[in-house]
């Protein structure tokens, strides 16, 4: 399923949803955590992005495996390093992606508690600059294993 997308590798085609809207869940997530008159506005987009960029992050790390077993399973030395510093990062950013999507959608539904909503504020930040940490980590490292000769 996550191998190909017109007989073209699925993985540099699914990477960049995953580049774009991990971003922006961590920017909305912020500005909404921080800004609490701007909260009507944004919710929408904090739920919807909550859910679609640990799907496409979901769905890069999926591409990612696939695309290593069918391309590059016996890819050794520097390659193959580049690779492996690139693929130890796709946990991670699943991870902090889908806690970040998890507090967001709980500062959104269950931020009416002033005490919780402050709480859930902070945490959704700390999130919000972990995802943004994986989600560079991750990008760098890909670009440097694919375009470094």
């Amino acid at each position: 399923m996550f191998n190909e997308i017109l007989g073209l590798p699925a993985h540099p085609l699914i990477i960049h949803f995953a580049v774009v809207l991990t971003p922006l869940l961590v920017a909305v997530s912020v500005v909404y955590a921080a800004v609490s008159r701007w909260r009507p506005q944004l919710a929408w987009a904090v739920v919807a992005l909550s859910v679609l960029a640990p799907g496409a992050v979901f769905a890069a790390r999926q591409s990612g495996m696939a695309l290593k077993e069918a391309r590059f399973a016996t890819a050794d030395g520097d390659l193959g390093r580049r690779i492996a510093t690139h693929e130890s990062f796709a946990t991670p950013l699943l991870l902090s992606t889908l806690a970040l999507g998890v507090l967001s959608l709980l500062l959104v539904f269950a931020a009416r508690n002033k005490t919780v909503g402050l709480v859930l504020s902070a945490l959704t930040v700390v999130a919000a600059l972990v995802a943004a940490y994986y989600v560079f980590r991750a990008g760098d490292s890909g670009a440097r294993a694919v375009w470094t000769l």
